[in-house]
Protein backbone atom coordinates (compact mmCIF):
# COMPACT_ATOMS: atom_id res chain seq x y z
CA UNK A 1 0.00 0.00 0.00
CA UNK A 2 1.38 3.29 -1.12
CA UNK A 3 1.19 6.36 2.09
CA UNK A 4 -0.99 9.47 0.86
CA UNK A 5 2.10 11.65 2.53
CA UNK A 6 4.01 11.11 -0.95
CA UNK A 7 1.95 14.24 -2.11
CA UNK A 8 3.95 15.97 0.17
CA UNK A 9 7.13 14.47 -1.65
CA UNK A 10 9.30 15.89 -4.84
CA UNK A 11 10.17 13.66 -8.62
CA UNK A 12 10.07 9.82 -7.14
CA UNK A 13 10.74 10.31 -3.33
CA UNK A 14 8.72 8.27 -1.37
CA UNK A 15 7.61 6.05 -3.41
CA UNK A 16 8.90 1.67 -3.26
CA UNK A 17 11.77 0.76 -5.32
CA UNK A 18 11.14 0.33 -9.08
CA UNK A 19 10.87 -2.98 -10.49
CA UNK A 20 10.66 -3.97 -13.73
CA UNK A 21 7.12 -4.99 -15.05
CA UNK A 22 6.03 -8.09 -17.01
CA UNK A 23 3.50 -7.04 -19.46
CA UNK A 24 3.02 -10.71 -20.34
CA UNK A 25 1.79 -11.31 -16.87
CA UNK A 26 0.03 -7.90 -16.44
CA UNK A 27 -3.20 -8.09 -14.46
CA UNK A 28 -4.79 -4.82 -14.42
CA UNK A 29 -6.49 -3.07 -11.57
CA UNK A 30 -10.21 -3.14 -11.57
CA UNK A 31 -9.97 0.87 -10.56
CA UNK A 32 -10.47 3.04 -14.04
CA UNK A 33 -6.84 4.72 -13.48
CA UNK A 34 -5.00 3.50 -16.13
CA UNK A 35 -4.46 3.07 -19.54
CA UNK A 36 -2.61 0.15 -21.05
CA UNK A 37 -1.02 0.51 -24.70
CA UNK A 38 0.40 -2.27 -26.68
CA UNK A 39 1.14 -3.09 -30.14
CA UNK A 40 -1.22 -4.80 -32.18
CA UNK A 41 0.28 -7.85 -32.76
CA UNK A 42 0.08 -8.29 -28.76
CA UNK A 43 -2.84 -11.22 -27.97
CA UNK A 44 -3.84 -9.45 -24.33
CA UNK A 45 -5.99 -7.15 -23.28
CA UNK A 46 -4.89 -3.16 -24.28
CA UNK A 47 -7.11 0.32 -24.26
CA UNK A 48 -4.84 1.64 -26.85
CA UNK A 49 -3.09 0.30 -29.74
CA UNK A 50 0.79 1.36 -30.43
CA UNK A 51 2.03 1.37 -34.20
CA UNK A 52 4.86 -0.54 -35.69
CA UNK A 53 8.15 1.59 -35.74
CA UNK A 54 9.81 1.20 -38.35
CA UNK A 55 13.20 1.50 -36.11
CA UNK A 56 15.16 -1.26 -34.54
CA UNK A 57 14.29 -1.81 -30.49
CA UNK A 58 17.42 0.07 -28.95
CA UNK A 59 16.63 3.25 -30.79
CA UNK A 60 12.75 3.48 -30.57
CA UNK A 61 14.15 2.94 -26.37
CA UNK A 62 16.78 5.75 -26.85
CA UNK A 63 14.03 8.17 -28.05
CA UNK A 64 11.58 7.03 -26.00
CA UNK A 65 13.69 8.30 -23.28
CA UNK A 66 14.79 11.44 -24.73
CA UNK A 67 11.17 12.03 -25.26
CA UNK A 68 9.64 11.52 -21.89
CA UNK A 69 12.39 14.08 -20.29
CA UNK A 70 10.81 16.59 -22.01
CA UNK A 71 7.71 16.35 -20.27
CA UNK A 72 7.05 18.72 -17.50
CA UNK A 73 6.91 17.18 -13.82
CA UNK A 74 8.07 13.78 -15.00
CA UNK A 75 10.98 11.96 -13.60
CA UNK A 76 13.41 9.21 -14.17
CA UNK A 77 11.86 6.37 -11.52
CA UNK A 78 13.71 3.12 -12.93
CA UNK A 79 15.47 1.77 -16.33
CA UNK A 80 16.16 -1.62 -16.89
CA UNK A 81 18.66 -1.36 -20.36
CA UNK A 82 19.10 -4.68 -20.94
CA UNK A 83 15.16 -5.04 -21.61
CA UNK A 84 14.87 -1.59 -23.09
CA UNK A 85 12.21 -0.97 -20.98
CA UNK A 86 12.38 2.55 -18.13
CA UNK A 87 9.93 3.71 -15.73
CA UNK A 88 9.17 7.37 -14.77
CA UNK A 89 6.88 9.45 -12.37
CA UNK A 90 4.59 12.35 -13.38
CA UNK A 91 3.64 14.69 -10.47
CA UNK A 92 0.31 15.91 -11.34
CA UNK A 93 0.03 19.92 -11.18
CA UNK A 94 -2.47 21.11 -9.01
CA UNK A 95 -2.07 17.55 -6.42
CA UNK A 96 1.26 16.66 -6.69
CA UNK A 97 -0.30 12.83 -7.18
CA UNK A 98 2.56 10.40 -8.31
CA UNK A 99 1.79 8.58 -11.66
CA UNK A 100 3.53 5.47 -12.68
CA UNK A 101 4.71 5.32 -16.68
CA UNK A 102 6.12 2.16 -17.88
CA UNK A 103 7.46 1.91 -21.22
CA UNK A 104 9.28 -0.97 -23.25
CA UNK A 105 10.59 -1.61 -26.44
CA UNK A 106 9.68 -4.78 -28.67
CA UNK A 107 11.44 -6.52 -31.27
CA UNK A 108 8.44 -6.60 -33.26
CA UNK A 109 7.80 -10.10 -35.21
CA UNK A 110 7.60 -8.55 -38.55
CA UNK A 111 10.68 -6.66 -37.99
CA UNK A 112 10.77 -3.03 -36.56
CA UNK A 113 9.66 -2.10 -33.20
CA UNK A 114 6.84 -2.79 -30.79
CA UNK A 115 6.32 -0.24 -27.58
CA UNK A 116 4.24 -1.00 -24.40
CA UNK A 117 2.88 1.35 -22.55
CA UNK A 118 1.26 1.57 -18.94
CA UNK A 119 0.15 4.87 -17.20
CA UNK A 120 -1.25 4.16 -13.83
CA UNK A 121 -2.45 6.24 -10.82
CA UNK A 122 -0.71 5.12 -7.42
CA UNK A 123 -4.00 7.27 -5.14
CA UNK A 124 -7.42 7.52 -5.95
CA UNK A 125 -10.05 5.28 -8.24
CA UNK A 126 -10.53 7.24 -11.07
CA UNK A 127 -8.24 9.45 -12.97
CA UNK A 128 -11.10 11.45 -15.21
CA UNK A 129 -9.35 9.88 -17.74
CA UNK A 130 -5.62 11.49 -16.98
CA UNK A 131 -3.89 8.39 -17.63
CA UNK A 132 -5.25 7.84 -21.13
CA UNK A 133 -4.72 11.70 -21.92
CA UNK A 134 -1.32 10.76 -20.95
CA UNK A 135 -0.74 7.65 -22.96
CA UNK A 136 -1.93 9.70 -25.91
CA UNK A 137 0.31 12.50 -25.74
CA UNK A 138 3.17 10.31 -25.42
CA UNK A 139 2.70 8.59 -28.37
CA UNK A 140 2.04 11.84 -30.72
CA UNK A 141 5.58 12.91 -28.90
CA UNK A 142 7.16 10.14 -29.91
CA UNK A 143 5.64 9.51 -33.30
CA UNK A 144 7.06 13.22 -33.63
CA UNK A 145 10.75 12.35 -32.46
CA UNK A 146 10.76 9.18 -34.16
Amino acid sequence: MTSPLIIFASGASGLPAAAPLEFASLVLPRSPNTCLATPGWHPGFRHVETPLYPVSPERLFATLERVAGSFPRTYPYGAWADRRQAQWVERTRLMNYPDIIVAEAVAAPQGGAGLFLYSRSLLGWSDLGANRARVGRWLAALATAA
